[in-house]
């Protein structure tokens, strides 16, 4: 991501600025982090003074903000993982089980620590819930299926499944926050409304009649496509087309959904005589979702105008990575068909 700084002074003029306006980092959100931000800008401070020490403590800077945003996404493809290769088989708590329970210690711990807030809590709640309730339907039409034996399951399903969708949620809420989103040409909040309840009501329809992802993928292009995500990695905001934004997480998702079937989490029909890649055919269903989920958290959050930035402190980026982009990199696992 090129650094579009002339000069170091430039950089410096921008975090005076920033905290004669009051300005506070993201990390203020959280009372754990809020103790380093002071040091944090004093290094800020010596990593202005050269191009070069610039551009790497924006690439650290950027890395450790997507790090602390993916936490409990992280957290649960660990678990998913680590219990693949590590839980005893024939376990008297069932393998599907204790993920259910570490989830919700998980949940507790971060709470209890402050590395969560009760507004990020209450967005992996509606999370889990709309994700459960897809999980009951898509595996009673034999989308996919869940091997092992677990107590703690409904219709089917293990619990732990709503924590997958949850983990998307919680990975959002937190880069709206310390990304400090801001938009241009962003969609009418009650169209991105329409065309997500579209969306997931396709999710359980398209198995009795006409499968309409065709006509919703192209109404998603020509609601996102004049779109501009503006996020911050340090004092200036970066752009890149929030249409691609989506893209690129969609294929993110692919790539986890690979790993969470290769540890047996579920498998699809395809995959009951061994494992194989999940098909590329998949990745407009993980377009689709992310619509759905980008649409639940901006109406939580709310959206706010790139214009509302002062003068000179968005910069442009021929391409990039935002941070929603990176969502499943950090191991968030969603399914659908």
């Amino acid at each position: 991501m090129p650094i579009d700084l002339d000069k170091s002074a430039r950089a410096l003029m921008q975090l005076e600025h920033l905290a004669a306006a009051g300005g506070t980092s993201g990390a203020a959100g959280w009372p754990l982090l809020a103790r380093f931000v002071w040091r944090e800008r004093q290094l800020a401070r010596w990593a202005a003074g050269r191009r070069t020490t610039l551009f790497a403590y924006e690439f650290v800077r950027f890395g450790v903000k997507q790090a602390w945003a993916c936490l409990f996404a992280a957290l649960m493809l660990v678990l998913i993982v680590g219990t693949w290769a590590l839980y005893p088989k024939g376990a008297a708590l069932a393998r599907y089980d204790f993920l259910v329970l570490a989830a919700i210690a998980i949940q507790a711990a971060m709470l209890w620590a402050r590395l969560e807030t009760w507004e990020e809590a209450r967005v992996i709640l509606v999370f889990h819930v709309v994700g459960t309730v897809m999980e009951i339907f898509k595996t009673a039409m034999g989308s996919w299926v869940y091997p092992e034996e677990s107590v703690l399951r409904i219709a089917g399903v293990p619990l732990f499944t709503g924590f997958m969708y949850a983990a998307v949620g919680s990975f959002m809420a937190r880069c709206w926050r310390l990304f400090d989103f801001r938009f241009t040409r962003h969609p009418p909040l009650w169209a991105l409304g329409v065309l997500s309840l579209a969306i997931y009501v396709n999710f359980f329809t398209h198995h009795f009649v006409w499968d309409v992802r065709p006509a919703l993928i192209m109404a998603a292009v020509l609601l996102l496509g004049p779109g501009v995500i503006h996020y911050r990695i340090w004092r200036v905001h970066r752009r890149m087309p929030l249409l691609l934004a989506a893209l690129l997480t969609a294929g993110f998702i692919w790539l986890a959904e690979n790993i969470g079937t290769f540890a047996g989490a579920w498998i699809y029909p395809h995959q009951r005589g061994g494992w194989t890649f999940v098909s590329l055919a998949k990745l407009n269903a993980w377009f689709l979702l992310m619509i759905l989920s980008y649409t639940m958290v901006a109406a939580m959050n709310g959206v706010r105008a790139a214009s509302a930035l002062g003068a000179g402190r968005v910069r442009g980026v021929k391409t990039g990575s935002s941070s929603a982009s990176s969502a499943v990199g950090a191991g968030i696992i969603v399914r659908q068909t």
